[in-house]
């Protein structure tokens, strides 16, 4: 048996968002290793990786919001959960550019209502890994690029916002000196791989257009530069970071970046795509109607540094761009066929 199952075998582990893209990519790495997945899910929804993948007949499933926090205790208590990934946010620029108050209740009440069910419960937790964003940042000058985790926050739109607010109060409850809780906090660069169902992200937005599922609607002028990390890869930190934590409590308090050091413009990625699948005839379409301006509530430019990872657990990305493209084209062109009938809409 390996170090990772040896470690994580029957652990009563915690979920919140459990049924979005990278909470059901973490539940499914997780329960390779053994570990007892429970998820916190605001709602069913079958056009998901967890129930698609079958996923979801292997973890127990707890309906409910991240913002209750009596309940989020009684899960914590009766389940004698040990560890928390707390994932569960509102997560689309533009939705939080129409509703601020909705992100707003979703990612900083979500989370101080986590955390405070974690504080107060009978319950021995041992980590708590807190997803923030690269947004957290703010936008900086493409000269300081890619960012370090010791760069301080400069939000200025509503998601960003929310999401440096939610990196405040996680250090907040680290600092508690009557009860310090063991912490990490994660930001990490733009997420992509099977299962990510927010059709308006770019890369499954480009594959299932290129794949004539959908006509794909441009919401910026392409310039903008971004740095992608696969998602298996993000699992694998995920599960480093929390069994590290456990082991080593000093630990608490870090951020961690994570990304692959590499940007790639915007309109590239929409062109590796489309020349993927063999479409250049929309390809060139797509192209020629790109809006001239940025798209509203985006950072123009985006690079994250994982040196300190690397540092502290010698890691460095697994999965190149390229691979990991592939591997998450193949797999929609899987679910898309399967779902053809009631193809997800964006």
């Amino acid at each position: 048996m390996s170090k990772i199952k040896k470690f994580w075998k029957n652990k009563p582990v915690l979920i919140t968002g459990i049924n979005g893209f990278i909470g059901s990519n973490l539940a499914k790495y997780l329960l390779k290793n053994d570990a007892k997945v429970y998820g916190l899910i605001r709602k069913i929804d079958k056009n998901t990786l967890l129930f698609y993948e079958k996923l979801d007949r292997k973890v127990k499933l707890i309906s409910g919001d991240v913002t209750d926090i009596n309940l989020i205790k009684r899960i914590i208590n009766e389940e004698g959960i040990n560890h928390i990934f707390h994932l569960a946010a509102q997560v689309e620029v533009g939705v939080a550019m129409k509703y601020p108050l909705s992100t707003f209740e979703s990612n900083i009440r979500g989370t101080y209502c986590v955390l405070e069910a974690a504080r107060t419960s009978s319950s021995k937790i041992n980590s708590i890994i807190v997803a923030s964003s690269d947004k957290s940042y703010g936008e900086y000058p493409s000269s300081k690029l890619p960012y370090k985790e010791s760069y301080p926050l400069n939000p200025k739109f509503f998601y960003d916002t929310s999401k440096a607010c939610a990196d405040m109060i996680a250090k907040s409850y680290v600092s508690n000196p009557r009860k310090p809780m063991p912490i990490i906090i994660t930001r990490f660069a733009n997420i992509f791989g099977p299962g990510q169902m927010n059709f308006s992200a770019l890369i499954p937005d480009c594959i299932r257009s290129s794949l004539k599922y959908s006509n794909f609607e441009p919401r910026g002028n392409g310039k903008d530069t971004r740095d992608f990390l696969y998602v298996e890869d993000v699992a694998e930190i995920y599960e480093i970071l929390a069994r590290e934590l456990s082991l080593n409590k000093k630990l608490s308090g870090n951020i961690f970046n994570a990304g692959t050091n590499e940007k790639f413009k915007v309109e590239d990625i929409i062109k590796k795509i489309y020349f993927k699948n063999k479409n250049k005839k929309d390809l060139n379409k797509i192209l020629s109607k790109l809006p001239k301006k940025k798209t509203e509530g985006e950072i123009k430019n985006q690079l994250m540094n994982f040196d300190k990872l690397n540092k502290f657990f010698n890691w460095k990305p697994r999965t190149s761009f390229n691979k990991g493209l592939d591997k998450t084209i193949n797999w929609y062109k899987k679910f898309l066929k399967y779902d053809s009938n009631n193809s997800p809409t964006s």
